[in-house]
């Protein structure tokens, strides 16, 4: 395992990088929060004149950027270096305008964990959809954002 591996298998500094990461710092995108077991994951999009579009709602773009690594990131924690692990298709729907700060949570419960193991099992690919809510800060769902991610055992795993 590389040393920067190893920097990402803490909470904090994983959330800490993710901060200063150039496409989340300049758009506004913080990570809040990344429990100690990389289930849960807490993310904000705060408005800022930079990140509005032209009717001076929150930019698209950046409403989308503030869901794509993380549950791929944190199922690369929970399930180790044995799997494939990647976002494979993502949509968007633009419910409402977004202002304000928006807010984003990320959670993996044991019932999806098992589920991907199970459907990994065997070596074969297995693909698991995701839907994300982006809430303002009334709690009112401004978008939503679909995520397909695969997974696959490597390769030296895979049963024989």
């Amino acid at each position: 395992m590389a040393a920067w591996d190893r920097f990402f298998k803490h909470p904090t500094f994983f959330r800490h990088a993710l901060n200063i990461w150039p496409p989340f710092l300049g758009a506004g995108i913080t990570v809040d929060h990344v429990s100690s077991d990389f289930r849960q994951v807490t993310v904000r999009l705060k408005d800022r004149v930079v990140n509005r579009n032209y009717v001076g709602s929150h930019f698209g773009g950046s409403l989308f950027a503030m869901t794509d690594p993380f549950y791929m990131l944190m199922f690369i924690q929970n399930l180790g270096s044995k799997y494939y692990v990647w976002d494979l298709r993502s949509n968007i729907e633009f419910v409402d305008p977004a202002y304000g700060t928006i807010r984003a949570d990320f959670i993996i419960d044991d019932e999806r964990l098992s589920r991907v193991q199970k459907g990994t099992a065997s070596g074969e690919k297995f693909e698991d959809t995701f839907i994300i809510e982006l809430k303002n800060s009334s709690g009112e769902v401004v978008s939503r954002v679909e995520k397909v991610l695969y997974f696959r055992l490597k390769p030296k795993y895979r049963p024989s």
